[in-house]
């Protein structure tokens, strides 16, 4: 059994690598299309292209893991099932669950993949081709209103005109009230770095102090601030929520609970984090029934075809729930949890079926 088992491995390692390298590929290419049209503006040329390309290609392999893992073990089983040598290892005493353990083994591979690509690579490789293709073209990072950006940090509104690729505030207000809800201290700084310890140093601060005496008006050539406010949240105007580490998506999620935010968006994209390696061996136990289901009908292409329009139904019903989650105010492990409990209550139904036949 255990020869059975590594020849199993063999096939769906080989196969979904060989799906994967040509998604990469091809997804990579579309990339580079669509950033050709943006060619020449400011210093943004054909070697920024290419790095930004190169930077964004660990982003594909984590969103199109499961897929890949998907159509890869589909391609592969279709070739033994074509071959009849499923049909031998099911005469050998392989059941179809059997089949479907076999490929778990091989799918845990891939979950750890995806961990590590997801939590270490990805982030960092999305912020720094954000920040990549941002300076070049010597644009800004976020402007969310004409007047600039806007957060609540404890008892004080912030306000910020711009934020750098290098996380650089340009243009600071600092609104502070008390317990009372009073306005106390308008603060405006021409620029705000980060320090450590969420201590930001602002320089060439005007700060306004309504005291019950009157309006009292300092300057200072520099000032520190304390605030919940890091690189780290800022991130999340240079990476989709969906990009981030969970560590850090943790993290702004308790921030916007703290400041009485809507945290949805930000809590299905957590959630997700947790699911996605469960999905990834849904994918592999999908690709089981679908490949023993009449072998010879369609040939190996029509099983790949079908492992396609497959993923693409899960990768489009997760989109469909991750949004409906949002409209519909649904709980965000509800929204993040059901296409993958769907798509696992098929695969076993098929299991069951194929097991019967």
């Amino acid at each position: 059994m255990k020869i059975l088992d590594r020849y199993l491995a063999h096939a769906i390692l080989g196969g979904t690598a060989l799906v994967f390298s040509a998604l990469v590929v091809l997804f990579a290419f579309f990339d580079l299309i669509h950033e050709l049209s943006n060619l020449g503006k400011g210093n943004y040329g054909l070697l920024q292209i290419l790095a930004y390309v190169l930077l964004t290609v660990p982003g594909h392999v984590y969103e199109l893991l499961p897929i890949a893992v998907l159509i890869g073990a589909l391609y592969a089983l279709a070739q033994l099932a074509h071959q009849s040598e499923l049909t031998v290892m099911r005469v050998s005493g392989f059941s179809v669950f059997r089949i479907g353990l076999s490929g778990l083994r091989v799918g845990l591979l891939f979950v750890l993949l995806g961990f590590v690509v997801g939590e270490f690579v990805v982030p960092a490789a999305e912020r720094t081709a954000a920040q990549l293709r941002t300076h070049a073209m010597n644009a800004v990072v976020a402007q969310e209103f004409r007047s600039g950006l806007w957060t609540k940090d404890g008892s004080s509104f912030v306000n910020v005109r711009e934020v750098l690729p290098d996380s650089t505030l340009m243009g600071v207000r600092i609104y502070e009230f008390d317990s009372a809800h009073n306005l106390r201290t308008i603060s405006y700084a021409q620029e705000g770095r980060y320090i450590a310890d969420s201590s930001w140093r602002l320089t060439n601060v005007e700060q306004t102090h309504f005291e019950a005496g009157g309006v009292r008006v300092t300057h200072l050539p520099q000032a520190y601030w304390s605030s919940a406010l890091n690189p780290d949240m800022l991130s999340v105007l240079l990476v989709v929520p969906e990009q981030m580490s969970a560590w850090n998506l943790y993290s702004y999620v308790r921030h916007l609970q703290e400041n009485k935010q809507r945290t949805a968006r930000y809590e299905i994209a957590l959630f997700s984090k947790f699911v996605y390696p469960l999905a990834i061996l849904v994918m592999v136990l999908l690709a089981v029934p679908f490949a023993l289901h009449q072998p010879r009908a369609g040939g190996v292409g029509g099983r790949v075809f079908g492992g396609i329009m497959l993923g693409l139904s899960f990768h489009l019903l997760n989109r469909v729930f991750a949004n409906l989650g949002l409209l519909q105010d649904w709980p965000p492990l509800f929204a993040a949890l059901f296409p993958t409990l769907f798509f696992l209550g098929l695969a076993f139904v098929l299991m069951a079926w194929m097991e019967r036949r």
